[in-house]
């Protein structure tokens, strides 16, 4: 193996490197700095890039770039994080979120986004992947931030701006595969496993031979955002396609490396998992047989609420459609806690019902539900106003962590396509054959844009000015006073379920009564396009009445306990009781 140096400084340099008792290669050269390129050959003369690359700036096809990341002088010192229970995420794609699609583009908005009462933004993953136009499923240079989003200082500018403006950085990391086009890791080690594959490409190898180096690979990587990007923490992606069958997991190492570091550093890191499973044991403790993760996403939360406010959704989400299951929902996380569930042929699940609702992140949209559409729609190109504004109440409200994917807070009525850049065409010819399989699993019929197209991207960039237009202004105002309620309430601001109530009203309402020694609220709703006559339930302690503190629609300012209501079509009220 030969380090092969593209220096300012120095002419062209090779230098052998040595393999060292572990299997790793090295070598040390004088003169290097900052913006040096370099890249390896192999014997056989292949030429590749370092595949610990910290920055591609040509690209996944390019060579790597020397990073100096102590350059960056940090305005972020008394930062230290944020409380778990007090994040409202807020989910941003780089390139589509402003016209100009950079880190830098995002900093003059994040006024907007702390307006809106945002305290955590989640930026889609931003590891080195093919092209310039990508979702990031598929980085194949994990440490190397995109080059076109602006690479490490932009990232770093983004960072310290949302510090200082008390607003949290996730980062979504893919540690279940790397993407095919670029992909150099496999030719530098047994990286990728031979028993286990997922349905985008090779696993990683966590638990062969030669595994150490790998499971290194990853707990490095994690470190790295936080040590060298001050980010404060990760979603990972997939999680139940990582597979490890070691008596010590991947996932006790990992959650003893974050540990570690937190009390090194003295700031919060919390590690968020996308989950297919309904396994409570993600988020216990790895020492007891869980995989320690500080939350995880609650898609049963998404597709009971989905298919109450969009009836066509059940086409897609077969197994949901009952009241009883957002009710569910709402009290317990899981709605699949070992029932038979049709689309997987099996049961699905085990009870999530103990673990606190700090532990799961709620939405009514995020990339893939509209990505994962062949039209891009996202839900407010599906139902009306009066809909979208229930759909925030239900899960700004709930007992858990809320997402909001970028422009759902005005009601971003531009698609979001799935859009790729690959430059080879065997790899674009297998995704669109993998979308087509991916869309006759849900029952879709319609044909999706081709993702290659520069018009597909384009077509999915955010429209801010709508924010101001009538219609979406009384959307994002609706957003605001929603987030404020939750920030300023002590009901509300309290992930806790223990002090939680939920009953059907009838076959269209949800009475969700959350309650302490001090308060009592009152949350209604009702998912139908008619009137619904009911008795408001009798929650309260002593005399007094239902107080209203917030509404969709215009609705009754008192209510007495017993007595009769109608509550308005795709409404949603809150009550507070005073004696």
């Amino acid at each position: 193996m030969t380090l092969h140096l593209l220096s300012r400084g120095l002419a062209d340099t090779g230098m052998a490197m040595q393999k060292n008792d572990q299997g790793y290669f090295q070598a040390f050269a004088e003169g290097v700095v900052a913006g040096d390129r370099y890249f390896y050959i192999h014997e056989g003369g292949r030429q590749f890039a370092d595949p610990c690359s910290h920055y591609q700036p040509d690209g996944v096809h390019g060579s790597s770039c020397v990073v100096d990341h102590s350059q960056h002088q940090w305005k972020d010192g008394g930062w230290i994080g944020k409380p778990l229970a007090s994040l409202i995420f807020y989910e941003i794609h780089v390139g589509t979120f402003t016209g100009e699609g950079t880190f830098d583009a995002i900093i003059p908005r994040l006024d907007d986004l702390v307006t809106l009462g945002i305290t955590a933004i989640e930026l889609m993953p931003v590891a080195e992947c093919p092209g310039e136009r990508n979702w990031g499923y598929d980085g194949v240079f994990l440490f190397a931030v995109q080059h076109n989003y602006g690479g490490p200082d932009g990232l770093r500018r983004l960072v310290d701006a949302c510090h200082r403006r008390g607003i949290a950085v996730f980062l979504d990391v893919v540690y279940n595969h790397l993407g095919a086009e670029g992909n150099c890791l496999a030719s530098f080690g047994p990286y990728f496993s031979n028993t286990y594959s997922t349905p985008w490409g090779k696993s990683l190898n966590f638990d062969g031979a030669w595994s150490d180096g790998v499971r290194n690979f990853v707990i490095s990587n994690v470190l790295y955002w936080a040590d060298h990007y001050h980010v404060d923490g990760l979603r990972l992606d997939a999680v139940h396609e990582i597979y490890d069958r070691n008596a010590r997991t991947i996932w006790e190492d990992l959650e003893k490396a974050v540990r570690n570091w937190q009390v090194r550093s003295g700031r919060s890191f919390y590690l968020v998992a996308e989950s297919d499973s309904n396994d409570p044991r993600t988020v216990h403790p790895s020492g007891t047989g869980g995989r320690g993760f500080d939350a995880q996403w609650l898609d049963d939360f998404h597709h009971s609420l989905y298919v109450l406010l969009d009836r066509e959704g059940r086409d897609h989400y077969q197994d949901y459609g009952e009241l009883r299951q957002l009710a569910k929902a709402y009290t317990d996380g899981f709605v699949f806690s070992g029932e038979y569930c049709t689309f997987r042929h099996r049961t699905h699940g085990a009870s999530s019902a103990g673990l606190p609702g700090e532990r799961f992140v709620v939405f009514n949209q995020n990339h893939d539900l509209p990505g994962n559409r062949p039209d891009g729609a996202r839900l407010a190109a599906l139902v009306d106003a009066e809909r979208v504004k229930l759909a925030a109440a239900v899960v700004i409200l709930s007992p858990y962590l809320p997402l909001l994917f970028m422009g759902e807070e005005y009601g971003e009525d531009s698609p979001f396509y799935f859009f790729s850049d690959y430059r080879r065409e065997q790899v674009s010819a297998g995704l669109l054959a993998q979308r087509h399989q991916q869309f006759a699993d849900f029952n879709w019929n319609a044909d999706a844009p081709d993702p290659q197209l520069p018009a597909t991207f384009l077509d999915c960039i955010l429209k801010w000015d709508s924010r101001r237009k009538s219609g979406h202004r009384e959307i994002l105002d609706w957003h605001r006073r929603l987030i404020a309620l939750r920030k300023t309430h002590p009901l509300l601001a309290d992930c806790s379920r223990k002090y939680l109530h939920a009953d059907l009203l009838g076959t269209t309402g949800l009475a969700i009564l959350r309650y302490s020694a001090d308060h009592r609220l009152l949350l209604l709703f009702n998912f139908s396009a008619t009137d619904l006559t009911t008795v408001v339930p009798c929650y309260s302690r002593g005399p007094g009445s239902w107080t209203n503190i917030l509404s969709s629609v215009a609705a009754p300012e008192y209510l007495l306990p017993g007595k009769s209501i109608q509550l308005p079509p795709w409404s949603a009220l809150v009550y507070e009781f005073v004696a």
